[in-house]
């Protein structure tokens, strides 16, 4: 099967973790927006603007697969997990890894808010104070709890995967938090990282595990000049794998690909 994955193009985002199962199991996929012309940006709104269909998506990410449409990146990969022998075989295995991915989503929020305290439709200088004192909350109390309660997981596991005994979609996500937050806080993260040494040698093992950088067609110095150029100074520094702000690129997306068919 191919499957139709509609989520903004220029950045990461929600959209990455998905990109990430997909580009690990070697699936068959459009990334519909990163399409030129109509077929793109536009063909996402169009969608998501339609009256038709009788379970309509909320905002991307949403999944295409033959006639079921899957929306909400944890429920995506809550779908998409078995069919890409990235979740286990049991039912209760695959509720105890969509039960991690829904936590996952949780610090995303997180993470997001650390930016964005007071209101997604704020630029970060429009409330940079507020910022700077819910990212000193999120450093000392959000992030140990996370990933402190992560690294129990992965422990409890045997210490090589969160789930199971081979690479979940899980593991995945992770890889992907990781990145972001090494990326957005990488002071706070090189100090933080000897506290979770299981969730950093996982990384380095999905890393490894599928060359996720190389597969996803850029390497980890490219994607950081990528995200400087398109950078609304802050706004992008949580949109490595997080959420709301990508209000701001979407509408600039939108724009850009109806100009350009103008």
């Amino acid at each position: 099967m191919r499957y139709e994955l509609y989520y903004w193009p220029t950045i990461q985002g929600r959209g990455e973790f998905i990109r990430l199962a997909l580009e690990e199991a070697g699936a068959n996929y459009i990334d519909v927006a990163r399409r030129k012309g109509r077929s793109g940006v536009p063909a996402m709104i169009k969608f998501l603007e339609s009256k038709g269909g009788a379970h309509p998506p909320f905002a991307p990410p949403f999944l295409k697969a033959g006639k079921l449409i899957v929306a909400q990146t944890a429920n995506i990969l809550f779908y998409l997990g078995p069919h890409l022998k990235l979740a286990p075989r049991d039912e209760a295995g695959r509720l105890w890894a969509h039960q991690l991915e829904l936590t996952i989503s949780d610090l995303v929020v997180e993470i997001h808010d650390t930016h964005h305290p007071i209101s997604g439709w704020l630029y970060f200088e429009e409330q940079r104070p507020a910022a700077r004192r819910r990212s000193k909350d999120f450093w000392r109390y959000r992030v140990p709890k996370f990933l402190g309660y992560f690294e129990r997981v992965l422990q409890k596991n045997g210490g090589q995967y969160l789930v199971g005994r081979r690479l979940s979609y899980v593991d995945l996500s992770l890889f992907q938090i990781v990145e972001g937050l090494r990326y957005a806080f990488p002071k706070h993260m090189k100090r933080f990282e000897k506290k979770v040494p299981g969730l950093i040698a996982l990384h380095e093992k999905a890393d490894r595990h599928g060359e996720v950088e190389l597969r996803l067609g850029h390497t980890r110095r490219e994607r950081r000049q990528r995200f400087r150029a398109l950078d609304h100074v802050h706004h992008l520094l949580v949109e490595v794998g997080m959420a709301g702000a990508a209000r701001d690129m979407a509408l600039q997306d939108v724009t850009a690909a109806v100009n350009a068919e103008a």
